[in-house]
């Protein structure tokens, strides 16, 4: 029986709460597929840690964490933590030293969801976003001078190799070949953005040469935020930049029904580092306790980690159980209009996998 060591990272908020309901799945499917196992180790790393520490995980954590299978990850993000120190001294302290450059972001109209938009369903909206997760505008690069005066001046660089460019071009090229329709959007912001963009958009087009089976087409950032409120159903495999594709990515959230139904990969490709795997919504602290957090998100999320790590089958019988039980608005939480408990949701999902013949 294969054993595949997960390190479970539930972060700050409702974190704890729906990375718990993920393992609880993870371990359903395991016992009803049988050929596999999870070694999950727990870390409790976050703003928590933080208050005690003075720091969100410790000097040695990525080594801690360096040779597990996978990462399950919850949320960063803390009231009494400022963003920054959060975000940088947690998931991006882990995504950029392990080079989980691929941010691959799946949205679609799930089974009894409602999408904002008008009569929109899941035949126009099926979308995925790759966002380039390890430079650009959150390389880092940047500095203050003179802090507190007049003269105060502040510079955050957007950083953009070739290499890290190419790799991720070529990386949406891939998967958009992989695809029924074979169809990608680059992001850009080349009109305004006259450097880093515009070599953006050589190197997409050099790529492209290599992808004949490929339809490609290119929209500013600002054209594509309206493309996907007005033509949801043109739109199939989508790839941006770091911040680009940050944003984007949260209004398909919102447009395919809530933030807390989008899961999110943080890919290694190569696989000399472990790849992470997240949930989008965030800590979101007002309803932290409150045991109404949608897990659906990082239920989705898990089918992701499935599939990476090759457990396809498994991959795909959770999809499904999700599916039914979104299907059913008894299992719907606040955040999607109903009063369904995280606690009901996983109920449902486990029981689904248990009487599942897919």
């Amino acid at each position: 029986m294969k054993t595949y060591k997960i390190a479970a990272i539930p972060g700050d908020g409702i974190g704890t709460e729906v990375v718990s309901a993920g393992v609880e799945v993870l371990d359903a499917l395991a016992k009803r597929d049988g050929g596999f196992k999870f070694e999950v180790d727990n870390f409790d790393w976050g703003g928590e840690y933080y208050k005690k520490h003075g720091r969100m995980m410790p000097d040695n954590g990525r080594e801690q964490i360096r040779n597990h299978d996978a990462i399950l990850f919850g949320s960063a993000g803390h009231p009494e933590i400022p963003d920054h120190i959060t975000l940088w001294g947690l998931r991006l302290a882990i995504c950029q030293p392990f080079d989980q450059y691929a941010n691959v972001r799946p949205t679609r109209i799930l089974p009894g969801i409602v999408s904002p938009l008008r009569k929109v369903t899941n035949k126009e909206l099926d979308w995925v976003i790759i966002r380039e997760n390890s430079e650009g505008e959150y390389a880092g690069v940047g500095g203050r001078v003179h802090q507190g005066s007049s003269l105060e001046a502040a510079t955050d660089v957007a950083m953009f190799t070739r290499a890290g460019v190419q790799r991720i071009i070529r990386f949406a090229f891939k998967l958009a070949q992989s695809r029924p329709r074979k169809l990608l959007t680059v992001v850009t912001k080349s009109n305004a953005q006259r450097h880093a963009m515009v070599m953006w958009d050589e190197i997409a087009k050099e790529v492209a040469a290599e992808f004949p089976d490929v339809t490609w087409d290119k929209m500013l950032v600002d054209a594509m935020s309206v493309r996907m409120v007005m033509r949801p159903e043109s739109l199939d495999t989508i790839v941006a930049t770091n911040l680009h594709a940050d944003i984007l990515s949260d209004l398909a959230a919102a447009l395919a029904g809530s933030l807390g139904i989008a899961p999110t990969a943080n890919l290694n490709p190569e696989r000399d580092f472990p790849s992470m795997f997240e949930p989008i919504h965030g800590s979101a602290f007002d309803i932290t306790g409150k045991g109404v957090a949608n897990p659906v998100g990082t239920f989705w999320t898990a089918v992701m980690m499935l599939d990476h790590l090759g457990e396809r089958d498994a991959a795909s019988r959770l999809m499904n159980a999700v599916e039914r039980v979104t299907a059913d608005e008894r299992y719907h939480t606040p955040d999607l209009g109903g009063k369904a408990r995280t606690a009901d949701v996983t109920a449902a999902v486990i029981e689904a996998i248990q009487g599942s013949n897919v």
